[in-house]
């Protein structure tokens, strides 16, 4: 019997369809792990910047890896594309497309995805990942829909102002399952709003966070702004709630 099935990596390209996007549309790429099994449910792990999740953080090969050989239970990936012109509008919780593109998230994305794919619908089996930017439009995402978002990995967030002051108006976070990251060369980056200090920006949000009542796991570590770092915590950050031993726990 030929069992060539249980080690296949299958990646599977979209086009969802959106009312709320003026393009009308948004491209994403969906993992399915070894052995997938369309009658069984899965964890599911949503990454904004979807393509350089998959092609600079290399999630879909450590997936792959840990399921293999670490015996993790499987889990689906869905990589959320963005044109990088538009990134800033979209995930600054200020931009002028962040609105739109959080509605699409929320309310288009994530039904296409749970229609087609035997994804878990529980919040507590939904992950929200990104990097920078798409690390403060996940958060936005988790306190604009609490009841659909609770998790989520933040790898040297941008939280700026704007991301802050949405932190502020929350009585509580005592329902946020949060893995951040951030690099400690990470003191002077420059983005297309100016030169910041990303270990200050990180180190401000989590005591915001926590003091909210956040269940937060935080680490500094020599890094960069840059995947060349991102991609070597990602497992950790994956097991952290969906290893074996997970930090949080549902």
């Amino acid at each position: 019997m030929n069992d060539s099935h249980l080690f296949k990596r299958t990646i599977v390209k979209h086009e969802i369809p959106s009312r709320y996007l003026p393009e009308g549309s948004r491209s994403i790429r969906v993992y399915l792990p070894p052995g997938f099994q369309e009658w069984i449910s899965y964890p599911v792990v949503y990454c904004q910047d979807g393509e350089d999740f998959f092609n600079f953080g290399r999630i879909a090969t450590h997936a792959q890896k840990l399921i293999l050989d670490e015996d993790w239970n499987p889990f689906i990936i869905v990589g959320v594309e963005v044109n990088k012109k538009l990134r800033t509008s979209e995930y600054a919780a200020d931009g002028e497309r962040h609105p739109l593109y959080t509605r699409f998230f929320a309310e288009e994305l994530l039904p296409w995805v749970e229609s087609r794919y035997p994804v878990r619908t529980e919040p507590n089996e939904r992950l929200l990942a990104g990097d920078s930017l798409g690390a403060a439009v996940s958060l936005s995402l988790c306190l604009a829909f609490p009841a659909l978002f609770r998790r989520m990995i933040s790898l040297s967030g941008a939280y700026y102002d704007a991301s802050y002051k949405q932190l502020l108006q929350q009585e509580s976070l005592a329902d946020l399952q949060i893995w951040m990251i951030v690099g400690l060369q990470e003191t002077a980056f420059e983005s297309d709003r100016g030169t910041f200090n990303f270990v200050e920006l990180n180190r401000q949000a989590r005591a915001l966070m926590e003091q909210k009542g956040a269940d937060l796991h935080y680490e500094e570590k020599d890094g960069e702004h840059k995947w060349g770092f991102w991609q070597n915590e990602l497992p950790d950050a994956l097991a952290s709630f969906l290893g074996p031993s997970p930090i949080f726990t549902r």
